[in-house]
């Protein structure tokens, strides 16, 4: 996607009067999927997709259509960027001209009148009123209450915001219950389970590019997260040179990154990882680290961290350590970190409009008491947030009760780092990690303060996991895996159907989600090994119609597998998805060539026909090519050969030659 201009808001006068008086909405034609609007039997409307999940949505009627003109009367406080996606979203349903007007504009005819801003100014209350929603009792950080349908022959929607945030919010739901000539007629209310939901730029190889980041941003706006941690640890300036400041133009960029942050509702935390070789004694290396926190606050930021994961506890970095605390283990380092901490909170309580300090600990990766935590757990300030990365440093799964443990003997709710999608360990290589974000239980929203997941050094492709995780985050209690994972295969493809099947059978072959053991947490291509299994079973079957059968369900398979890169490549809205996955797609291609010429053959033995061992040869020869595809240089940390439902698709095609038992005529 490319990164969105702002717009210009028209500026709204204080304690306006709302004005909307609804002429009947004309010229709309009703989207295909529409509940007709005749009298006699009309299909019952059903609510879109939307993620995340609201806490509430309801459908109250048929849908509302939109006409060639639309007006948005804006409160005081709302932001452009909420304007702007509402516009967006009008025009997207079929408007050819929005007027952004106050809310004390005087009325005009004709076209679906949008009232946007908070739902604590009397004049969104009124309107909220009049399409039939309540103003609700109990405000919620971030959250908003929407409401759709037509009144007076004319479509009205309300979104009150109970912030600036849940008004944006609201924007984002109302992009997602547009569709060609309508707006879904429902009722939502809605607010975050987690207040702090993203991703953590922390692994290891090439960090993401400028405009990767830009649009990063863009898209965690639009999936309603509101944390972009930025600690690439292959950034020197971060980590080997802590201590150098940032050159002029790495500031200028980290300006505009922090206000497009600002822009997509986004808080940017910027990290520091000091760890390697601080010297805790030194006062020269605290003024330091402040010094380097000052320069990006001076830019923008409000939101800080030290990393202090991947270091050693067992040795100082200076001499003077060791004559200022003896000698180095689990409890003196956790005392000396807390009191580094703390010093740079207190810093922070000087500087304006700073958020706490956030921290990820040496021991991140489990929830075992130890001397360290307890030394964290007795002196870090308890404004602190702490990370953790759960039961391992990549779990299998994350239960409500090993979050309350990790709340305990950490001594406050913990802030999840959640170490997928990375692809920058061993088990990876060769690997883009595209399951759904799954096994993490419903309920955590009452241990944790949050989850960011690490992406892969794809950035792109790495969506497809963190819509999920921030899904999950925003309702952990209505999530669904897959129904996420389908989700993000639309949001890539822009809704186009063809599109979204080729990235779904494209994210099975990419399925498998390793640990740091040989287990993985996610199994390979789960739909293409249950298709290749019944082909097993068919031809050992006996029956030769069985097997006719299952090989003609094989053709379509391997056909759609071959196609599959070419749609993505020609339907995906994000251009970086196709170009950051292109040694997949070109293998992919490959292998569903190969899977084709392996089913000819197959075919072909079932009749007895000496022509099937030209046919796997010529399969063996495709997979050959396909195994030998490499990863981009210089890109994801390990290098390798590209991994193509491993274990499934080329174990399948070994076999074939030997598959046929069913005896020929």
């Amino acid at each position: 996607m490319a990164h969105r201009p702002s717009r210009a808001l028209v500026a709204v006068p204080a304690a306006l009067a709302l004005a909307v008086t609804l002429a009947p909405a004309s010229g709309a034609e009703p989207a295909p999927d529409a509940a007709p609007l005749a009298a006699t039997g009309p299909a019952l409307p059903t609510l879109p997709s939307v993620h995340p999940v609201p806490q509430d949505i309801s459908l109250t009627g048929t849908p509302v259509r939109v006409g060639p003109q639309a007006r948005v009367l804006v409160a005081e406080g709302v932001d452009d960027a909420t304007v702007a996606v509402v516009t967006a979203a009008l025009e997207a349903a079929g408007a050819r001209r929005v007027a952004v007007e106050p809310v004390g504009a005087a009325p005009a005819a004709g076209g679906t009148t949008v009232v946007v801003g908070p739902a604590a100014d009397p004049t969104v209350a009124e309107a909220l009123a009049a399409a039939g929603g309540e103003v609700p009792e109990e405000t919620r950080a971030e959250g908003y209450a929407l409401v759709s349908g037509t009144r007076d022959g004319a479509g009205l929607v309300v979104l009150a915001g109970d912030d600036a945030d849940g008004t944006f919010y609201a924007a984002q739901t109302l992009r997602q219950l547009v569709s060609r000539g309508s707006v879904a007629s429902v009722e939502v209310r809605d607010f975050p389970s987690m207040p702090l939901r993203g991703s953590i730029e922390g692994f290891y190889g090439a960090p993401w590019t400028h405009g990767e980041r830009l649009d990063h941003l863009d898209f965690l706006g639009d999936v309603k997260a509101n944390t972009y941690i930025y600690s690439p640890k292959d950034d020197p300036y971060l980590r080997e040179e802590w201590r150098e400041p940032h050159p002029a133009d790495d500031l200028v960029l980290l300006g505009e990154l922090v206000a497009a942050a600002d822009d997509n509702h986004v808080r940017l935390t910027y990290a520091l990882s000091p760890g390697n070789s601080i010297c805790y004694s030194d006062p020269g290396d605290l003024e330091a680290l402040v010094a380097k926190l000052d320069s990006v606050h001076a830019v923008g930021a409000r939101s800080f961290y030290v990393a202090l994961d991947d270091i050693s506890y067992t040795e100082w970095n200076c001499a003077e350590d060791q004559a200022a605390y003896g000698d180095p283990g689990e409890a003196v380092a956790g005392t000396v970190q807390a009191e580094l901490l703390n010093a740079v909170q207190e810093h922070l309580d000087g500087l304006e409009g700073t958020q706490p300090l956030q921290m990820v600990p040496t021991e991140y990766y489990n929830n075992v008491d130890s001397p360290y935590k307890e030394r964290l757990r007795t002196l870090l300030d308890p404004r602190v947030v702490v990370q953790w990365t759960g039961t391992d440093v990549v779990p299998p799964q994350i239960g409500v009760a090993d979050a309350e443990r990790a709340a305990d003997v950490f001594g406050r709710p913990t802030f999840l780092w959640d170490n997928y999608p990375v692809n920058d360990f061993g088990q990876t290589e060769g690997r883009l990690l595209l399951a759904p974000y799954d096994r993490r239980q419903a309920g955590l929203s009452e241990q944790l303060a949050g989850i960011v997941l690490n992406p892969m050094n794809q950035s792109s492709p790495s969506e497809v996991a963190l819509l999920g995780g921030a899904s999950f985050a925003w309702n952990d209690r209505d999530y669904d895996a897959t129904e996420a994972w389908h989700g993000a295969a639309r949001h890539l493809a822009g809704g186009d159907t063809a599109t979204t099947e080729a990235l779904l059978r494209f994210f099975d072959t990419q399925h498998l989600a390793p640990t740091f053991g040989d287990i993985p947490w996610q199994a390979q291509a789960p739909r293409l090994d249950e298709e290749l299994s019944d082909v097993r079973d068919a031809l050992a079957s006996g029956s030769r119609a069985e097997a006719r059968a299952a090989l003609a369900d094989l053709a379509g398979v391997a056909g759609d597998l071959a196609a599959a890169p070419q749609q993505i490549r020609d339907g995906v809205v994000d251009p970086r998805f196709a170009e950051q996955s292109r040694p997949w797609l070109d293998a992919t291609a490959l292998w569903g060539r190969s899977l084709q010429r392996t089913t000819q053959g197959l075919q072909l033995a079932l009749r007895g026909d000496a022509r099937a061992a030209d046919r796997f040869a010529q399969a063996e020869a495709l997979a050959a090519r396909a195994a030998a595809i490499e990863t981009i240089p210089g890109t994801t940390r390990p290098q390798g050969p590209v991994r193509v439902a491993d274990g499934v698709l080329d174990t399948f095609v070994a076999d074939a030659p030997g598959l046929v038992v069913v005896p020929a005529p």
